[in-house]
Formats: C-alpha cells, structure tokens, sequence
C-alpha cells in the first residue's frame, strides 16, 4: 500500500512538471523576475519551495517603448518599467485579452501593480511607450489612448524638448513586433 501512495505523488509530481506553463489566471499574483526593456518583462510562471522552476516573457499589450539601443529612451524606459515593478514589490498581476500569445511566444498582458495602477497605461502616461494596439486585443485602448494624450499635452519623456528623434514609426520598421 505505501508503494502505491509513493507511485501517485510521483505521478503528480510529474504531472506538475509537465503542465502547461500558460495555467496563470487572470488577476493571478506573479513574481517578475527580469525586466527587459520598456515593454517586456520575464515572470516565474511555477516555483517548488521558492525555487523558480519556469520563467516565461510577457510582452505588454498596447504599447511599445523605445528598443534598448536608443540612446538614452531605451534604457529610461527600461529604468521606469522596473521602478514602477518594484515600487509594487517584484508582484504584478497579469490581465489578458483576447490573444493570450504573441507570435514568438510571449504571452501577452496588461500588467497590474498592488495599488491598482495599470502599468501599460503609466508607461504611456509618463512618456516612456507610444500606443501600439494589435487587434483584437483591444480591451483597454481608450484608456491607453487617454493615456498617451496626456503624456503628450504634458510634454513627458519622449513627448518633450528632448524626446525621441525618430518616430515610432520608424523603429518598429527595425523591431518588428
């Protein structure tokens, strides 16, 4: 009898390893652990007693920041994405839309901080992304539409004196997304 219950917490302890990586929930609490550029972050999408046993990328729906390799608005962007992340302690909680992956893989979500605050919207809002929607994921577009018009009337990050030199445009020609 002990051999048996011995096969089936081996079984399940297989099963866990071999489900798919994609079983976060909406609204589910997870742990980023790499903050790539403006607009990508890993997380750990499943842990055994603290230990990160698989980290997936989330690419941010509805916006795009400036690639690291443009002097200086890729590393500020990457700068505040990770301050904001950390402001909310390394835990974020994902929102999907309609496609949950991009077509490398990523999954795709709005990213949310413990006070409530949408994090794709703040990096349209402080001036370190521009909208770029995909239908459909089109969930939220007005408020990131809303978002990007204040930065601008604002004048913030890219949107000021200083800003970015190319237009967005033109660096999604070199990144295709």
């Amino acid at each position: 009898m002990k051999r048996f219950y011995y096969i089936l917490i081996f079984i399940a302890f297989i099963n866990f390893f071999n489900s798919e990586a994609l079983a976060i929930t909406s609204g589910s609490p997870v742990v980023v652990t790499e903050v790539h550029d403006g607009d990508t972050v890993s997380i750990r999408t499943k842990s055994l007693f603290g230990i990160t046993l698989s980290i997936e990328k989330v690419r941010l729906i509805g916006i795009d920041a400036p690639e690291i390799k443009q002097e200086p608005w890729g590393r500020k962007a990457k700068r505040n994405l990770k301050k904001l992340i950390n402001e909310s302690g390394g835990v974020v909680y994902l929102e999907y839309d309609l496609d949950r992956r991009d077509r490398f893989g990523r999954i795709l979500a709005y990213l949310w901080d413990k006070k409530g605050r949408m994090l794709n919207e703040k990096m349209l809002e402080d001036g370190y992304a521009v909208l770029y929607t995909i239908p459909p994921n089109v969930k939220h577009v007005s408020l990131l539409t809303d978002a990007q018009r204040k930065a601008r009337q604002n004048k913030a990050g890219i949107w000021g004196k200083d800003g970015l030199k190319e237009s967005p445009k033109d660096w999604r020609k070199e990144n295709p997304r």
